[in-house]
């Protein structure tokens, strides 16, 4: 996934080939929210909410590094969504 951009749990799923399946994405990235080689912050809702922020340590980590990205987030919620969105299936 790019540096400073974002994409969702659904839209990871339907690249997968299991569009319904976005709660499992979700788990999958709780597990790998660690691990450094897996950008797992730059996953959220597909609403652009950083439903996911309470898996990473401290209490504003998530936000702390997409901001470091140069992604806007104002109360938990990704500014510009449409601008900063990757959509993994357009890669195809």
């Amino acid at each position: 996934m790019p540096l400073g951009k974002v994409t969702s749990y659904g839209a990871i799923a339907t690249y997968l080939g299991a569009a319904r399946s976005a709660r499992m994405v979700g788990w999958a990235m709780n597990k790998a929210h660690n691990l450094e080689d897996i950008p797992a912050h730059r996953v959220v809702n597909r609403k652009g909410l950083l439903t996911g922020k309470h898996h990473f340590d401290g209490t504003n980590l998530m936000q702390q590094l997409l901001e470091n990205e140069g992604i806007v987030v104002v109360e938990n919620q990704i500014q510009d969504l449409e601008k900063v969105f990757w959509n993994p299936s357009e890669e195809l």
